[in-house]
């Protein structure tokens, strides 16, 4: 979204009238291509040159590619992940999973990756961690598939049930940015620190983010913790019920300086 988009301005607006400062924004163009700083031999001239430009070559591609996806709407994007195969996470998949909600939702809850319950079914959150999502949310009268939207950092589920390499993650993140850019949600929740770290680009502990208001973009974003870490870590369920209250209220705040 434009700088100079008037949403932009307004939303800008709502959040200086929070009293909050976000502590990290996210970049609008995603994250920049590793460059290898390791020394390496001399090589010849014209070697370099070729790999310099095949360099180039790829990344104008994945420029390319994100600028294509950009543009998309609803159906081409679904139609797009479903037949993604830019990185390796599509040769091990069943299905890919899009997300699961309401496209105009004022709430997206945002997680790491599909497991092998998501892969299956082709829906994010099912499963005893998705039972506790669908818990959570009640919590502060929400229930999926209501004004709520749930989606992950990657479409695919990683071998394993291993969190996102950063490169999968990458190839992911133009899918991620245009559903936030067409969904326009006011408030986003990342859950758990994969989530987090790939909105927020931060390495920054997950502990450090709670409890204040960041933003992606001009959207405000809370940090709690993944549902499947709640499930083998039942005291945090505490430490979560605060983050979904300060969700609400910043949520009730921000509906009522909209009015």
């Amino acid at each position: 979204m434009s700088t100079g988009d008037p949403r932009h301005a307004r939303r800008k607006l709502l959040l200086d009238e929070l009293g909050l400062t976000p502590l990290w924004r996210a970049r609008a163009a995603g994250r920049p291509e590793a460059v290898d700083i390791r020394p390496t031999a001399i090589e010849d001239s014209a070697v370099q040159t070729g790999s310099r430009q095949a360099d180039t070559s790829h990344v104008d591609v994945l420029k390319e590619r994100r600028a294509e996806i950009l543009r998309m709407g609803w159906e081409q994007l679904q139609a797009s992940v479903a037949g993604c195969v830019a990185c390796p996470l599509c040769e091990s998949r069943s299905r890919t999973v899009f997300g699961v909600g309401d496209p105009n939702a004022d709430w997206l809850c945002v997680g790491e990756g599909p497991g092998a319950q998501e892969d299956a079914t082709g829906e994010p959150f099912v499963g005893p961690a998705g039972h506790l999502l669908d818990n959570m949310l009640a919590a502060i009268d929400l229930k999926r598939g209501r004004n709520v939207f749930i989606t992950n950092i990657v479409k695919c589920r990683p071998p394993g049930n291993r969190e996102p390499a950063p490169d999968e993650a990458d190839r992911c993140e133009p899918y991620l940015a245009r559903q936030i850019e067409l969904i326009r949600p006011k408030l986003i929740i990342a859950l758990g620190k994969t989530a987090a770290s790939n909105l927020l680009h931060t390495n920054a502990s997950l502990s450090s983010l709670r409890g204040r208001l960041h933003q992606y973009l001009d959207i405000p974003v809370i940090v709690t913790y993944h549902p499947a870490y709640l499930l083998r870590n039942l005291p945090a369920k505490a430490m979560v019920w605060e983050d979904l209250c300060f969700a609400r209220s910043t949520m009730t705040t921000l509906l009522q300086l909209e009015n």
